[in-house]
């Protein structure tokens, strides 16, 4: 009797390569149904995993791609200063630039602070982010209300203040122009403030700044020539009796003009103003400008009765800007007086000789 021989169907699984690079065949015909027949569990399973893997992979490209788009939109809103968050008051520096503010306090802080109180602040302050801390760009008098604020009611909604987030490393004299800007689009900024800015810059070795003339150049490059005129008069106001004045913010534009001409011409006068300050010891801005203003009038009831043969021998007085510097002259009868930065006592005997001949040539022609 012969045995009789027994038949297996053995599924073999597909390959899924093999399968994904096979020709698409019509479903519903009759090879469709013979490969899907042909196609066992295991199979399946390998097909069905190798599609959530390129879902996955696909998601987490699309996931990198958002995540690189949002961090570029980062650092660019951060470079202009639009990323905005609570900063600890405690954590803000005001020691990388100078102010342009005066120490005394304004007058004005009192209505800001009931401004926050009520309506909060509406413009944050800009700050520079410095290891775990923060300096200052802008928001001097801000910052200040914030912090007497939180001193007074102990209130911590005034401990954090919103602030601008600026990038690290910005230029120094990039910094300062943001400060210098906003004050200048503010009019309640003093010459005289933006005088011992200037004269601040100039003296930062940090800076290379070669002068005041330099200076006020580039803190002021958005303000026009003739305010820019007034701040280097002011700058040299500041330079004759700057030491022994208490509230320099507050002496009118006129005034210091006034002075800073009469200083220019009569080094007495220099002399008398620092004495009559001192002796007045004033205690509000008013009685300083009332000591300054009544100089003045002496100054020129002098100049008035000055002996005849003496009277009004002062031809002129002006101002001239050289690749040097600012030149300031002074025309007497029989006098020429040359002022600037100059050393003219480390020049050579023969350059002056030189230049004092091509001066008389010219003035013969």
């Amino acid at each position: 009797m012969s045995k009789k021989r027994r038949v297996f169907d053995i599924d073999f699984p597909t390959d899924p390569v093999e399968e994904e690079t096979a020709a698409p065949v019509p479903a519903g015909t009759e090879e469709a149904e013979v490969r899907e027949a042909r196609r066992g569990p295991m199979a399946s399973a390998i097909q069905e995993n190798a599609s959530a893997l390129r879902e996955r992979q696909a998601a987490e490209a699309a996931i990198r791609e958002e995540n690189d788009r949002l961090a570029h939109d980062f650092v660019r809103m951060k470079k202009q200063g639009l990323i905005v968050d609570l900063v600890a008051i405690d954590a803000v520096s005001t020691s990388k630039l100078t102010r342009d503010r005066s120490i005394t306090r304004d007058p004005d802080l009192d209505e800001l602070k009931i401004s926050i109180r009520e309506l909060g602040l509406s413009n944050p302050i800009r700050v520079e982010q410095v290891g775990d801390g923060y300096e200052l760009v802008q928001g001097f008098r801000r910052l200040t209300a914030y912090r007497e604020l939180f001193a007074e009611t102990g209130d911590e909604r005034f401990a954090k203040i919103p602030a601008g987030l600026m990038s690290s490393g910005e230029a120094l004299d990039g910094l300062y122009r943001r400060m210098v800007d906003e004050n200048l689009v503010r009019r309640d900024i003093s010459f005289a403030e933006m005088a011992a800015l200037a004269r601040a810059y100039a003296a930062d070795p940090e800076t290379e700044c070669a002068n005041v003339e330099e200076a006020v150049a580039i803190l002021y490059a958005s303000a026009n020539r003739q305010k820019r005129s007034y701040i280097r008069h002011f700058a040299t106001l500041l330079d004759h009796i700057g030491g022994a004045l208490k509230f320099p913010e507050a002496i009118p534009r006129a005034l210091g003009l006034d002075l800073e001409k009469k200083f220019a011409d009569d080094a007495a006068a220099v002399t008398r103003a620092k004495s009559r300050l001192a002796a007045a010891m004033a205690t509000t801005a008013e009685a300083e400008i009332e000591v300054l203003r009544g100089l003045l009038t002496e100054v020129r009831k002098a100049e008035k009765k000055a002996p005849a043969g003496k009277a009004n021998t002062l031809k002129t007085t002006f101002r001239m800007t050289v690749p040097a510097g600012t030149v300031r002259c002074a025309v007497q009868d029989g006098r020429l007086e040359l002022r600037s930065d100059m050393d003219f006592g480390q020049m050579e005997k023969q350059k002056l000789e030189a230049a004092l001949a091509a001066f008389f040539a010219e003035l013969d022609s």
